[in-house]
C-alpha cells in the first residue's frame, strides 16, 4: 500500500512539473512571437508547407467522411420521412464538431510529427546550439514561425475539410439516391446558423491549431538529441495531440451548444 501511495505521489508531482514546464515553454515562446511577425515571409512560409503537405489527405478525408455521412444519415432519416432534413444534419455533423476534430487529429498525425522529426533533428544535428553561438534565438527563428504557421493553416483546412465533406453528402444524396436537390440545400441554408455554427467551428479550429502545432513542437524541442528518442518523441506528439483534441473538444461543445 505504501508503495502504490509512493508511485502515485510520484506520478503527480512528475505531472504536474511537466504540466509548468509546458506552460512556462508555451508563455515563453509567445514572447518571442513578435520578433517572427516582423519578418512575415518566415510565418507565410510554414502556412504553405504545413499546409500544402496536409491538404491532400485532409480533402480525401473529408470527402470519404461526407460520403459516409450522406448514406448512413439517409438510410437512417427516410425510416421517419424526415430525408429533406439530410442537408442540414450534414453541414451541422461537419461543421460543428467532425470538421474541425478530424482535421485535427489528421493534421497531428501529418504535419505534428513532421514539425517534431524536424525540430527533434535540428537539435539532434547541433543546428539549434549553433544559432545560439551565433546570437540568433532559436525559439524566435525556428519555433515561434512554425507554432504560427499551423494555428493558422489549421483552420483553413478544417474549413475545407468540412466543404468538401458537404459536397460528398450532396453527391450521395442527389446524385445517387435522388433526394431533391432544393430541399438539400433549403434545408442546410436554413439549419445552419453562422455566428453559432460557423463562428464556433473556427474557434474550436483556432484551439486545435494552439494544442497540436504547440505539443509537436514541444515534444521536438525537448527530446534527447539522438534518434531513438526523437522517434518516440514523434509518438507523444500524436498521442498527446489527439488526446488533447478531443478533451478540448468536450470542454468547447459544452460552453458553446449547451446554454
Amino acid at each position: 500500500m505504501i508503495r502504490f501511495l509512493e508511485a502515485a505521489g510520484r506520478t503527480a508531482r512528475e505531472g504536474v512539473e511537466a504540466l509548468g514546464f509546458a506552460t512556462r515553454a508555451f508563455f515563453n515562446l509567445l514572447r518571442f512571437s513578435p520578433g517572427a511577425f516582423r519578418r512575415p515571409s518566415l510565418i507565410s512560409e510554414q502556412v504553405h508547407f504545413i499546409g500544402n503537405y496536409s491538404l491532400v489527405i485532409t480533402i480525401v478525408s473529408g470527402l470519404f467522411v461526407g460520403l459516409v455521412l450522406g448514406l448512413q444519415f439517409y438510410v437512417n432519416l427516410i425510416q421517419f420521412g424526415a430525408e429533406e432534413k439530410l442537408g442540414s444534419l450534414t453541414a451541422l455533423s461537419l461543421i460543428r464538431e467532425l470538421g474541425p476534430v478530424v482535421t485535427a487529429l489528421l493534421f497531428a498525425g501529418r504535419a505534428g510529427t513532421s514539425l517534431t522529426a524536424e525540430i527533434g533533428l535540428m537539435k539532434a544535428g547541433e543546428q539549434l546550439s549553433a544559432m545560439e553561438m551565433m546570437a540568433v534565438n532559436p525559439i524566435q527563428r525556428v519555433l515561434a514561425p512554425r507554432f504560427w504557421g499551423g494555428v493558422i493553416a489549421m483552420p483553413v483546412l478544417a474549413a475545407v475539410f468540412s466543404a468538401v465533406g458537404i459536397v460528398g453528402s450532396y453527391l450521395v444524396a442527389v446524385k445517387l439516391l435522388s433526394l431533391d436537390e432544393g430541399a438539400f440545400w433549403s434545408q442546410m441554408q436554413a439549419g445552419v446558423d453562422v455566428n453559432r455554427d460557423v463562428v464556433s467551428s473556427i474557434i474550436k479550429s483556432f484551439v486545435f491549431g494552439i494544442a497540436v502545432t504547440f505539443t509537436a513542437l514541444f515534444q521536438g524541442f525537448n527530446a534527447k538529441p539522438t534518434p531513438a528518442d526523437v522517434a518516440r518523441a514523434t509518438t507523444r506528439t500524436v498521442v498527446i495531440a489527439s488526446l488533447l483534441v478531443l478533451g478540448l473538444d468536450f470542454v468547447m461543445t459544452a460552453l458553446m451548444f449547451t446554454q
